[in-house]
């Protein structure tokens, strides 16, 4: 009977340690993460201003925010960089994953080189970007200093072209990391039915076009989805290399959102900009999710 105790004390301790364990992070996650979000969508309802307040207001936030000329300014400029973001990141990422495939030399150091700008920060890529990009002492001087006088690159200044330099930024940070997605998509297709087709005849062309690219669809669908994410939360990024500007040529609903939020003392038009937000994100995740989900089932 002793011997039959201690072995359920073991089994039931090997199920409940975990969960002591990781209790308290959990909880953490709960207050600080979960917490917050329902309490940011609260305030969005309420006439909340430069600290939190509890006069009901319902949609009146939204209807506010939906009139200023400063909220489609960044919905707009998060639409240029989204569609160029997505659309750049998953063809140079799709065509850096194929020139890796072909069991190149030197393979892992190129792997490495092309994933390293992952490993930084946002702040840090936004400002060794701010530095290449600026007239006074980034590019634009080194080609003048070299005797190319007439050389201008001043986009990072220039309101009509500003956006495309976050663009750049963004693109030079993230297709690395596409390209990884792609690559272990490429390995785990089977060589058998690529030899078979090669066998057929099929050109390279052929090849990528009919066999290769339609198996890669979940590897589309996770890159587009964890893009379309980055896109919309973009926020350090513009603020290390633009500040939102010039002017507000850069400013995008995370820089909206922190703006009205702790520079203008809006807090309930900061909240609802937020809760727009979680939404959008919200409608690209739980689709995704839930497709992953019913595939395993």
């Amino acid at each position: 009977m002793a011997m039959q105790a201690d072995a359920d004390f073991k089994t039931k301790l090997q199920i409940w340690l975990p969960k002591l364990v990781l209790s308290p992070s959990v909880a953490l996650m709960v207050v600080f993460v979960y917490g917050f979000i329902i309490f940011s969508v609260y305030l969005s309802f309420t006439d909340s201003r430069l600290l939190p307040s509890y006069g009901w207001v319902g949609l009146e936030n939204y209807s506010k925010l939906w009139r200023l000329s400063h909220w489609e300014t960044s919905i707009t400029n998060m639409g240029i960089f989204a569609f160029l973001y997505i659309g750049i990141c998953t063809v140079l990422g799709l065509s850096l994953a194929i020139f890796l495939d072909q069991k190149i030399r030197a393979e892992g150091m190129l792997r490495t080189i092309y994933l390293y700008p992952m490993a930084l920060s946002f702040i840090v890529t936004g400002t060794a970007w701010k530095w290449f990009l600026d007239p006074g002492i980034g590019l634009e001087n080194v080609m003048q200093s070299w005797g190319w006088t007439s050389f201008e690159f001043d986009w990072i200044k220039n309101s009509d072209f500003a956006i495309y330099t976050v663009v750049l930024a963004a693109v030079w940070q993230t297709s690395g990391f596409v390209m990884a997605m792609f690559l272990a998509g490429l390995r785990g297709i089977d060589n058998e039915i690529l030899k078979a087709a090669q066998m057929d005849g099929a050109s390279n062309w052929n090849l990528y076009r009919r066999i290769v690219i339609p198996q890669l669809r979940p590897a589309f669908l996770s890159a587009f989805v964890i893009l379309s994410h980055l896109a919309i939360k973009t926020f350090d990024l513009v603020i290390a290399l633009t500040g939102g500007g010039p002017g507000r040529a850069t400013e995008l609903p995370a820089t909206f959102m922190y703006s009205y939020t702790f520079s203008r003392n809006q807090m309930g038009i900061g909240a609802a900009s937020a809760t727009i937000m979680l939404m959008t994100i919200a409608a690209i995740m739980i689709p995704y999710l839930y497709a992953e989900l019913r595939e395993k089932k």
